[in-house]
């Protein structure tokens, strides 16, 4: 990429943050007629159109979105590179503002945080875990770990594995006294643990795949608790059926203490990612924080 292709393509991607050639113009400390012809140069090489302009207004065309996000991410990329050579002459320094859901946390940070501490002295990591679902923007985070299918719209995200599967479980005792259920519609008649999301109303209906699509299956039981490893302690004990990551589940299915279930209508969906902002004055530490997380998980 040629400085000057670079220099466009942050120009449009400007205009498009900012919804307008004024306020992209004014941050790009240029003219707006020199911006404009920016763009049309652009669009012509490209042959293709950018973006939608009318006398109110700007939005980026699909193909303006498109590249937009794409080169959002490249640009990503060597901001994290530039965070790296600085950290390594002791550069990055600051406070980096992260959520995780718990699960996230147990998988990718916990194992993480002493080595991303010693790397880097001079960043403070302050994060909160729980299972809350949250705006990174209007909650000042810097960065993320979610389910993929919980992640918000217009960030960059990263996959830090591939996938995960939900089955359900329930203690050799349960089954033998209430039986075992042989299609997720059974559920209905069995005592299962609920789980609810924190800061939703209802349950978190269990979901299985058949014939090439998911489905919902409403249930009920004498327990309701907000934290999915609890669900799991609780059917060990035999208080009914649960529902979670396969992965947590295995050491109660290797000794014995839980039966998996249903098994033929699980199937994988996104795992965890990690994401944030798309950024044009993103912190030194944050950015080393995300370089080094997505590193982490790099195939070695």
């Amino acid at each position: 990429m040629t400085n000057g292709n670079y220099a466009d393509l942050r120009a449009l991607r400007c205009i498009i943050d900012n919804g307008s050639f004024v306020g992209a113009a004014r941050e790009l400390r240029v003219s707006r007629s020199a911006l404009s012809e920016t763009i049309r140069r652009l669009e012509q090489k490209l042959g293709t159109q950018l973006l939608n302009r009318t006398t109110r207004s700007v939005s980026p065309t699909p193909a303006g979105a498109r590249l937009s996000s794409r080169f959002s991410e490249a640009s990503a990329e060597i901001e994290a590179a530039i965070a790296e050579a600085r950290a390594a002459s002791g550069e990055a320094a600051g406070h980096v503002r992260v959520h995780a859901q718990r699960l996230g946390y147990d998988l990718f940070l916990r194992a993480f945080l002493a080595s991303f501490a010693e790397r880097f002295p001079k960043i403070t990591l302050d994060i909160q875990i729980d299972d809350a679902a949250i705006d990174i923007a209007s909650s000042g985070f810097d960065a993320a770990i979610r389910l993929g299918e919980l992640v918000e719209r217009d960030v960059i995200a990263f996959p830090l594995h591939s996938e995960l599967r939900q089955i359900a479980v329930a203690a050799p005792g349960y089954l033998a006294k209430h039986g075992v259920p042989q299609h997720p519609r059974d559920l209905r008649d069995h005592l299962c643990i609920c789980f609810r999301w924190p800061g939703h109303a209802t349950l978190y209906s269990w979901e299985f795949y058949e014939r090439g699509s998911w489905f919902s299956v409403p249930i009920s039981g004498p327990l309701v608790i907000n934290d999915q490893r609890a669900t799991i302690d609780a059917a060990a004990a035999g208080a009914g059926i649960a529902f979670w990551v396969e992965s947590e589940i295995q050491p109660y299915l290797n000794d014995g203490r839980l039966v998996a279930l249903l098994t033929d209508y699980a199937a994988g969906f996104p795992g965890f990612m990690l994401y944030y902002l798309p950024q044009r004055h993103r912190s030194a530490a944050a950015t080393a924080f995300i370089a080094a997380v997505r590193e982490s998980v790099k195939p070695r």
